[in-house]
């Protein structure tokens, strides 16, 4: 009876350890992801954010990205096969928020899963370039603080 006893314990310690070992990695994969890409991070935007290069963006963004983000990058409600789209005017971006980063997910989607589909096959650099300045263009602005 002691035996039996002593081998549920041990099952049970060994069942304990690879959950939690699990569940680390897949915490430890979220933060990774959450980080965005420290490579593309390094990314200067070599287009400047001309009215003419925000009005192409906006073109671009409405053909190509309103679908799912919404017209005016409010997020969208997603469906039974894909989950809401992220805003994109918030102050929050799971994938990085820099633009090289915001280009990078754009240009080559994001994975696993790749709810958000690559565009590189789609769009020009250029072209994805001016929907990262058509998307500064429309963020939310923190309000700033009163000057005393």
């Amino acid at each position: 009876m002691l035996e039996l006893h002593s081998t549920r314990m041990h099952m049970t310690g060994k069942i304990v350890g690879v959950i939690t070992a699990a569940a680390a990695i897949l915490i430890f994969a979220s933060i990774i992801r959450a980080q965005g890409n420290a490579e593309a991070a390094k990314m200067k935007n070599p287009v400047t954010a001309t009215p003419e290069s925000v009005a192409a963006g906006k073109q671009v963004y409405q053909k190509s990205c309103a679908t799912c983000h919404g017209l005016n990058g409010q997020g969208g409600p997603g469906n039974d096969l894909i989950p809401a789209a992220p805003s994109l005017v918030d102050e929050k971006w799971d994938h990085g928020s820099g633009d090289g980063e915001i280009f990078n997910n754009i240009k080559n989607g994001i994975g696993p899963d790749f709810n958000m589909i690559p565009w590189k096959d789609q769009l020009k650099d250029q072209d994805i370039w001016n929907v990262v300045n058509y998307l500064r263009s429309i963020a939310k602005k923190k309000p700033e603080a009163a000057k005393p």
